[in-house]
């Protein structure tokens, strides 16, 4: 029975005529499917790239985890931990960290001869991952670390050295505010640009012995460890692994060690993302509810024209279940239609912003200067699979109106 069904649903497509009445609804119908498709994956991919190219920005200057004194207040005059602790191997074991590395900061106060900036100068160690910072470097190159000797080289970002006037190769002075005052005489090596103004305006890369010295560290001595991850997604699991393992430790004064998520560090920016989540939904919802009442529309144009045909179904034995079966294989196959070119348009708006960036941003209010774009495949087959089977669903209830056709009142004698 379910092929004579397709058979019959597939005789309604091929064999609709240009003067139908039902053509061109069904074209209109597939067109709609189509845009409604093309629009999901744009704006999810749109999306997921937003979040995922500004969490990669976060974590860039705070990594994933990290590990700090727990008498630690707010303020940037941290308290050190040994970075020599013995279970630093037992947290490199856990599956999914991938790195772990050593940073020091400290508060300081950019001076030139005509500008003053406060400015947080982080101190990285030669086990420092660049990879970030290669990825946003504009000018000059990273400093090259060592345990050694210590280097007068700087990491500043654009937006600091167009308020300065800096430029790759000139020296500055930070002052530092502590008793005695001091000041070190930096130099620019490299210039990066994130386009995260209020990160970019704070952090200046330093040779970590720097703030050791300040501080009147030993050598073994950091403000912290810097965790990084190969899943930004499993962040929250990872960071109760680590807590097994470093939470409970005592350090030789009595103090206890504390692990922090970069999404805890940061709560406000991540719960900012986390919004743009709702506006997915209420968008697919709304794309999904176009499309729904598109097809619906359509369903019943093409059983109005077809009331003759469908008494002529039932006058020979079909029930009703059996001719509803016939339009909905129809409604099916229009549909896979319309999601089939859906998808190939919206991958391709996708891949052409992708390669080309051809829609930009303002980078004050963004934090990017394209629209960012990331395809996760499964999003894509999970959209279509929603679709196909919510807006059939939504074709049931119509799609009833023929049990109310009698064939002695449709079929006409000559």
């Amino acid at each position: 029975m379910v092929k004579f069904e397709q058979f019959i649903a597939k005789r309604f497509l091929k064999g609709t005529d240009r003067k139908s009445l039902s053509r061109p609804f069904i074209r209109i119908t597939i067109a709609s499917v189509a845009l409604s498709v093309a629009v999901m994956i744009v704006a999810i991919a749109v999306i997921t790239g937003f979040k995922r190219e500004i969490k990669n920005k976060v974590v860039g200057f705070g990594s994933h985890i990290q590990i700090t004194n727990y008498d630690s207040n707010q303020s940037l005059e941290t308290t050190p931990i040994p970075t020599d602790l013995p279970f630093i191997n037992d947290v490199l074991k856990i599956k999914g960290i991938t790195h772990i590395q050593r940073f020091a900061i400290k508060a300081g106060i950019i001076k030139t001869d005509t500008d003053i900036q406060g400015v947080v100068l982080k101190g990285i160690a030669p086990d420092f991952d660049w990879a970030f910072f290669k990825k946003n470097l504009v000018d000059g190159d990273t400093i090259t670390l060592s345990d050694s000797s210590t280097t007068n080289q700087t990491v500043i970002s654009k937006t600091l050295a167009d308020l300065l006037k800096l430029k790759v190769g000139d020296t500055y002075d930070m002052f530092f505010v502590q008793e005695p005052p001091r000041y070190r005489r930096f130099t620019v090596a490299g210039i990066y640009d994130t386009k995260m103004v209020e990160f970019d305006k704070m952090f200046v890369l330093c040779d970590i012995k720097h703030i050791q010295k300040l501080n009147g560290w030993a050598n073994n001595q950091a403000t912290g460890l810097e965790i990084l991850v190969d899943d930004i997604d499993r962040v929250d699991d990872l960071w109760v692994d680590v807590d097994d393992i470093v939470g409970f430790i005592f350090l030789d004064d009595g103090s206890r060690l504390k692990v922090q998520s970069i999404i805890d560090k940061y709560p406000n920016i991540f719960d900012w993302l986390n919004l743009q989540d709702v506006n997915a939904i209420v968008l697919i919802v709304l794309m999904m509810l176009v499309a729904g009442i598109n097809m619906i529309s359509g369903l019943l144009i093409v059983i109005l024209e077809k009331t003759q045909t469908i008494g002529l179904l039932k006058s020979i034995g079909a029930s009703n279940k059996s001719v509803r079966r016939v339009f909905l294989f129809q409604s099916a196959f229009i549909m896979l239609r319309g999601l089939l070119i859906g998808t190939i348009v919206g991958l391709l708006l996708c891949w052409l912003q992708k390669e080309f960036g051809i829609i930009k941003l303002d980078e004050t209010f963004y934090f990017l200067s394209v629209v960012p774009i990331n395809i996760v495949w499964w999003h894509v087959l999970l959209l279509n699979v929603l679709a196909f089977f919510i807006g059939i669903a939504m074709l049931v209830v119509p799609s009833m109106v023929i049990s109310r056709i009698s064939p002695e009142k449709t079929l006409k004698f000559e």
